[in-house]
């Protein structure tokens, strides 16, 4: 296989590389331009993605995972809000956390969590970031994968439906670490398990969720998503959904103006 002429990028949960590099020594074979890395130690995948020639990113959720992040072998910082969907730390908001990440003045900041707008755009990019990593409004698109169930109720929820949770991880026995839970819809098994305390997951309850993944059934599979998902209202080629967002250029400049 070639590697791809255009500038890609791959990311992976530094736990699961910390036993077995194999996954990320393959990808760096195809010439990537960016490895990012979180949830986890990343210090062996950062040394080997470096060696590769690659740059390299990590989302942090806290002040420690900045810290950790200022090291020599992380080059991109992504200050990930608890706003954002899939899983990652629930413990700051994207604004807060931009805002220190971005005062250390050292390393280029994506920020990331909740931002599903044009104005979403222009906010943190005026806070300082270099760019905004956006994922919950684009599950909707025409060319994503996910099944039209998922579609669907991403469409159909709005700016309360979501939740963090580790119901859906303990459920399926899934080694996330306590720390790393998810952002998802709110449906009837995460209803069900909004208090964890006690719970037992059975093999019967982790092949019935692994089922429930399988044929997208939204009330009990897990619809990861950020609290951008207000936003998904329509299912849209991913380049129409740029064009809105392209329109921060205008809002800042509008901005300048209104403030020069």
């Amino acid at each position: 296989m070639e590697p791809l002429s255009t500038p890609w990028g791959v990311g992976f949960m530094a736990w699961a590389l910390e036993a077995d590099l194999s996954p990320l020594e393959a990808f760096l074979e195809q010439g990537p331009s960016l490895v990012v890395l979180s949830f986890g130690d990343v210090t062996r995948a950062a040394a080997v993605a470096h060696e590769a020639g690659v740059l390299t990113g990590m989302q942090v959720g806290n002040a420690a995972d900045l810290e950790r992040a200022m090291a020599d072998d992380i080059d991109i910082i992504i200050a990930r809000g608890a706003e954002g969907g899939g899983h990652g730390r629930n413990e700051a908001g994207t604004l807060p956390l931009l805002q220190l990440a971005t005062s250390q003045h050292q390393k280029p900041v994506i920020a990331a969590g909740g931002i599903g707008t044009a104005r979403g755009v222009a906010a943190v990019l005026s806070a300082g970031a270099e760019a905004a990593w956006i994922g919950t409004r684009f599950l909707s698109a025409t060319e994503a994968s996910g099944h039209e169930n998922m579609k669907s109720a991403v469409r159909n929820a709005g700016l309360d439906g979501t939740i963090y949770t580790r119901a859906f991880d303990i459920a399926q026995q899934l080694p996330w670490a306590p720390e790393f839970g998810g952002r998802a819809l709110r449906n009837e098994f995460s209803d069900k398990h909004e208090d964890l305390s006690g719970w037992e997951p059975t093999e019967a309850l982790r092949k019935q969720m692994i089922h429930a993944r399988a044929e997208a059934l939204t009330d009990i599979a897990p619809v990861y998503a950020g609290e951008a998902v207000q936003f998904v209202d329509a299912e849209q080629p991913a380049a129409e959904v740029m064009r809105e967002l392209g329109g921060f250029r205008q809002i800042l400049a509008d901005a300048a103006r209104r403030f020069a």
